[in-house]
């Protein structure tokens, strides 16, 4: 063979054996990744089967048939402060439907629903306090207590100037009461509950919580829709959801105590979270009053009263004769005849700035005055204006007749 045939030989050999151990290269990678591959199956497999063998799930209601593997529910009984108290007054609160017309020939229809509280069980009936402008106008109310059970309620009275009201039911399916609090120790931040019928009975005994937003806070009453504020109502400030409803609820302390009457919102598209509820303590006495003598015994005086800022500048100056520094007071629209204004010798014009060392701007400061520091059979000073003199008189305070 020659030289350079040998040469070609031995380049053809080598360029084989590169080429065979380029195969076996591959051949041999191709092998080492199926046993991985084989490697990893087989430990999931036996991992699994090892997690099944050993830590089984079980439940005694629901099994799987594969394996015998299941699901487990856990269930935990939830008990906390709030649900507690919730629990003491919750069957003491009632839904109240205000039924009017009605004839020989119809029955009466709802015209409203609210809320009550039962606070009291005496002999062989119930007693639930509401508010007044959830019965006011029926011809008939009827009381739905926690169960369902709906009962006929009697009125023993109402009282506009508080809004409160207290019904009368038969007391052999009321199964709770609710204990009273002390309106009187609540703290700013403090949490209360809301609880009630808000839009009526389909939503009965619900839950709304919050805290005690504002104390001793004072909201305008118009009762006869002139206008005119006819009153400031005392009331507590809570952000606890209350709505239409609620009204009459019970807003109750963390120990369970009802602790305020829900009454009313502020309802405007910018304002959220401004309910309020009359304080017990403010109740309580209304409450007596109304069941012993069906209404609230209040000091009287006989008069019809008009706001001196209601009288331009002129007839203040020219037909009632004020000095030019009296810029407020209330002006005697009427006097009542017999009445102990008129047996004191107030006439109609009078202008009365003072009831004793008060001095009042207002018609509600008057009110205020007389209703909540005066009582009946009390002597009381008034200072008035008469043809732009002053005077004084004194005036026995006798009951009022309504």
């Amino acid at each position: 063979m020659s030289e350079r045939n040998q040469d070609e030989y031995n380049h053809f050999y080598d360029d084989q054996k590169r080429k065979k151990r380029k195969g076996g290269y591959f051949f041999s990678s191709l092998i080492g990744a199926m046993i991985g591959a084989l490697s990893i199956i087989l430990f999931l497999q036996f991992s699994n089967n090892g997690s099944n063998s050993h830590v089984p799930i079980k439940d005694s209601n629901t099994r799987m048939e594969n394996q015998s593997q299941t699901i487990e529910q856990i269930s935990y009984e939830v008990d906390t402060s709030v649900t507690k108290a919730v629990e003491k007054v919750f069957d003491a609160v009632v839904g109240i439907t205000n039924l009017q017309g009605g004839s020989f020939w119809s029955q009466a229809q709802e015209a409203g629903t609210g809320s009550g509280v039962v606070y009291k069980k005496q002999g062989d009936y119930a007693y639930i306090v509401t508010n007044h402008h959830v019965i006011e106008g029926a011809n008939q109310i009827e009381v739905t207590l926690s169960d369902g059970t709906k009962v006929d309620a009697e009125l023993l009275g109402s009282d506009v100037w508080t809004d409160l009201a207290i019904l009368k039911v038969d007391g052999e399916a009321v199964k709770a009461v609710a204990p009273f609090g002390n309106s009187d120790t609540l703290k700013l931040g403090e949490p209360v509950t809301a609880i009630g019928n808000p839009l009526g009975l389909a939503f009965a005994g619900s839950i709304t919580q919050g805290v005690i937003s504002g104390l001793d806070r004072t909201v305008p009453m118009d009762f006869n829709g002139d206008g005119l504020i006819d009153w400031n109502a005392e009331v507590l400030q809570t952000d606890a959801a209350i709505n239409p409803g609620n009204s009459g609820g019970a807003l109750i302390n963390i120990a369970g105590q009802v602790v305020g009457i829900n009454t009313m919102k502020i309802a405007r598209q910018e304002v959220e979270g401004i309910g309020f509820a009359i304080p017990v303590n403010s109740a309580i006495p209304i409450i007596e009053d109304i069941e012993q003598f069906g209404r609230v015994k209040r000091p009287y005086i006989g008069i019809s009263l008009q706001e001196l800022s209601d009288i331009s500048i002129y007839h203040q100056q020219q037909t009632l004769h004020l000095p030019i520094n009296v810029k407020s007071g209330i002006l005697i629209a009427g006097v009542e005849q017999g009445s102990p204004a008129d047996k004191a010798g107030l006439k109609q014009y009078d202008v009365i700035v003072k009831l004793d060392e008060h001095e009042v701007h207002s018609i509600i400061e008057f009110r205020k005055y007389l209703y909540k520091e005066t009582q009946i059979g009390d002597s009381i000073r008034v200072g008035y204006y008469r043809n732009g003199k002053y005077g004084e008189t004194t005036i026995t305070l006798t009951e009022n007749k309504d």
